[in-house]
């Protein structure tokens, strides 16, 4: 069942509370750090970026969790097209996010390479090296960061470029902390050329995830390229407008907060899970209210390889001459 526009557009204010409410419920459970920092948005965005958020939850749990992923992940595409069109699925994040992207002209494309890149963690995909690896991330992390940045009302490709880095930043934190998590479940997003060594047995180490060096050192090399995508993030964020910068910065220094965390503990993310505890991160967002980013000469680097897609995505298409 789909929703005609003309119901957005002159809405039923209950429905709508209702509709946002639903989303904030999503995001208190789906994500601690990311409903913290959130509070330090501006109110003007604060429930656009939680609709944002509520939606690709919700995607990545049906594909995930469900019985069926492959009818899951094209029921989602069709839900896609039609909150795009304007006529969203009877869903309250559908009715919440289509209103979204008719307000800040959000790419279909970019919905669709969500969708994508949870068909990829369903399909337990591994990644040979890091270009690889970069691909997915751009389609599980870096498309949240183009779509945020169109909320606040950021178009310039220089800044979805930097929008898309922090994506990427944010997501090798993820898997760097989620190493022994991802084995247990049979899946393994370290760049398999990175692990190929004579004292090492993917195979074997899959059948019971323990410590060691190879994964040790692999671990290493994905935090410190996390880092220069970090540095180059840094750049967008200080181009962002003046009232959401703390937000992201926020998010920014928790996340890579994660980083330190798990080279604290020598680079073992397989006999525990790194996390920054609540204190800490009441700390950094307090950084984050009182130490913005510096400028950076990153600013007007291309982006990746990988990400490039989403940035030509938002670009305006030319009429025909």
């Amino acid at each position: 069942m789909t929703v005609a526009l003309s119901t957005i557009a002159q809405p039923n204010h209950a429905l709508m509370r209702s509709d946002q409410q639903t989303c904030r419920s999503i995001l208190r459970k789906g994500s601690r750090s990311f409903s913290l920092a959130s509070w330090l948005l501006p109110s003007r965005i604060r429930d656009d970026v939680t609709a944002l958020y509520a939606f690709c939850r919700v995607a990545d749990d049906e594909i995930d969790l469900g019985a069926h992923p492959e009818l899951a992940a094209a029921a989602l595409r069709q839900r896609i097209d039609a909150l795009v069109s304007g006529c969203p699925h009877d869903h309250a994040v559908d009715r919440a996010l289509s209103r979204v992207v008719q307000k800040h002209q959000i790419p279909p494309r970019v919905l669709h390479a969500v969708i994508e890149g949870f068909e990829w963690d369903n399909a337990v995909r591994t990644y040979a090296d890091l270009d690889e690896l970069h691909g997915y991330c751009a389609r599980v992390a870096s498309t949240v960061g183009v779509m945020m940045s169109l909320i606040m009302g950021v178009r310039e490709p220089e800044l979805l470029a930097r929008a898309c880095d922090l994506g990427v930043a944010m997501q090798l934190t993820n898997i760097a902390r989620d190493v022994g998590e991802d084995a247990r479940a049979g899946r393994v997003y370290l760049p398999l050329s990175w692990l190929d060594d004579p004292s090492f047995d993917l195979a074997a180490w899959q059948q019971d995830p323990q410590p060691h060096p190879v994964v040790q050192r692999a671990v290493e090399r994905l935090l410190a390229h996390a880092d220069r995508m970090y540095a180059r993030a840094d750049a967008g964020i200080e181009g962002l407008p003046r009232d959401c910068r703390s937000a992201i910065y926020g998010a920014r220094v928790i996340y890579s907060a994660i980083g330190d965390e798990i080279r604290e503990r020598s680079f073992d993310s397989v006999s525990g899970r790194a996390f920054v505890s609540t204190g800490r991160k009441l700390r950094l967002m307090l950084r984050a209210l009182w130490r913005p980013p510096g400028k950076s000469p990153a600013r007007c680097l291309p982006a990746l390889a990988e990400t490039a897609f989403l940035v030509e995505a938002v670009k305006p298409k030319r009429s025909p001459a």
